[in-house]
């Protein structure tokens, strides 16, 4: 009723603007052909508004009703089809509205799914062989959701999820007795439920120095903080995994320092320096009053062009310290502990530790062609009574890889080797060649790859089987 008197006064106030400079003119100087083409024009001028006015309104009923999109809009309509048959098309989709419940000028969903064949002798490249072999199967490696967000206020967060099922066991101190000392552990080897990966709020107003709080990957080793879906060969190198300490709780002070010094040089040093709990990912309780720190720096010496091609170089370095107590899983991502038939399985400590490790890395890009190589080094040392001998892991990669076909298709090489350090020749060292179509960028993508492993340790005890295994594996990856 009201919109209907609203158009009435519309219509009423715009025809009497119209009419003025009609009743002003001279009626000698007019004919009545005149005055009738001056009167059939402004009613269409006003039939044209009301139509617009009434698209407006209903516009703004279906954003004001929270369930107009889906309970309103035109029927459909019967058109001629085959046989004289009338055929019912169904009316466009209503728009879709999404509104942030907080004060953030973006939002984004998105996430990606990598799925998996893997044949012969699986994850061997791990030291998953003789008594934690695998066998040839389908995996879904990764199945994440993310939702990230930026504010005015110089704030940006990110939430992420993962579904798939994790390899990696999952060992965390349960309880302890404290009159014998004796510690239960509780193990979840095969993950299936879903959890928080990267979880972090990171306030940006500074470039020099942004402050981050939450859980994230902490900044120690080159191709573990290189995202999932960027990586050359379908899995990460045994040192990465079994000599970086993954995801962690914590904050973290990290920037470019000539962001406003040298505006033109802001990306040639970059800084990282974190305070985590030490104990893994989604354990809100620290395993003891002491912290992990660690630090990583990045210096880009040279970005440009050679031989008429984008080149540059990257060079980093990372340093870790921590203390960690009886329970404590040392090796979350990958393996470290070396078992008594060379396998490598996670190391979870019969005792309390003190950790320090450094790690070296670098990156040449050059047009279609780029080449990476990291080296890592790990000292754990008991603390206390020694229920464990002091070793030291060390292990490094290198990678190089070819455009083909430039930005479809690409040949990877890689080249690895790990020392846990435990017994004498427990090496292990892998040989990986690979293929990767971009069928449009990272986005989607197909990867194939070759492993060749062998270990030293088997090599030097035949009694224990094989020392040398091959591997296959092939994934798809789909980013949304």
């Amino acid at each position: 009723m009201k919109i209907r008197i609203v158009f009435a006064f519309a219509t009423f106030f715009l025809s009497s603007l119209i009419s003025l400079p009609l009743r002003a003119a001279d009626p000698a100087s007019q004919s009545d052909a005149d005055r009738l083409q001056n009167l059939e024009k402004a009613v269409r001028q006003l039939q044209q508004r009301n139509a617009e006015l009434e698209s407006e309104v209903k516009q703004l009923k279906s954003k004001n009703a929270p369930f107009a999109p889906v309970l309103s809009g035109p029927e459909g309509k019967a058109t001629a089809g085959n046989e004289g048959k009338a055929v019912f098309t169904a009316p466009s989709p209503p728009p879709v509205y999404a509104q942030a419940a907080g004060s953030e000028y973006k939002l984004t969903l998105g996430g990606y799914i990598q799925a998996n064949l893997e044949s012969g002798d699986v994850s061997a490249f791990e030291g998953r062989f003789g008594l934690t072999a695998l066998k040839d199967r389908f995996r879904l490696r990764r199945a994440r959701i993310t939702l990230t967000g930026d504010f005015a206020e110089q704030f940006d967060f990110k939430i992420e999820g993962d579904f798939e099922q994790s390899d990696a066991a999952i060992t965390a101190l349960k309880s302890v007795d404290l009159k014998t000392g004796k510690t239960t552990t509780v193990t979840n080897s095969n993950r299936t439920e879903f959890s928080g990966t990267d979880i972090f709020i990171n306030w940006h107003t500074i470039p020099e120095a942004n402050l981050k709080i939450g859980q994230w990957k902490a900044p120690f080793g080159l191709e573990q903080i290189t995202p999932d879906t960027l990586i050359y060969t379908i899995e990460r190198s045994l040192p990465t995994g079994a000599l970086t300490p993954e995801r962690q709780i914590g904050a973290q002070l990290w920037g470019k320092p000539l962001t406003n010094v040298l505006p033109e040089q802001k990306d040639l040093v970059t800084y990282y320096a974190g305070v985590f709990n030490g104990n893994g990912r989604n354990f809100n309780n620290n395993d003891n009053n002491e912290f992990m720190y660690v630090g990583r720096l990045e210096v880009l010496p040279f970005k440009g062009k050679v031989m008429g091609q984008e080149a540059s170089l990257k060079i980093g370095g990372d340093y870790l310290f921590s203390r960690d107590e009886t329970g404590t899983n040392i090796s979350p991502a990958l393996n470290l502990k070396v078992n008594a038939d060379g396998s490598l399985t996670s190391f979870s400590l019969t005792g309390p530790d003190e950790r320090h490790a450094y790690s070296f890395d670098a990156w040449l890009k050059i047009g279609p062609f780029d080449l990476i190589g990291e080296y890592l080094d790990e000292r754990v040392r008991p603390r206390g009574a020694a229920t464990f001998s002091e070793f030291e892991a060390n292990g490094f990669y290198v990678q190089g890889s070819y455009f083909v076909v430039p930005k479809k298709l690409q040949a990877v090489v890689k080249w690895e080797h790990l020392n846990p350090g435990q017994f004498g020749n427990d090496g292990i060292q892998s040989i990986t060649g690979g293929l990767n179509y971009y069928v449009h960028g990272d986005n989607v993508k197909v990867m194939a790859d070759y492993v060749h492993t062998w270990s030293d340790f088997r090599e030097a005890n035949p009694q224990f089987g094989e020392d040398q295994f091959n591997e296959v594996l092939l994934r798809m990856q789909v980013v949304f």
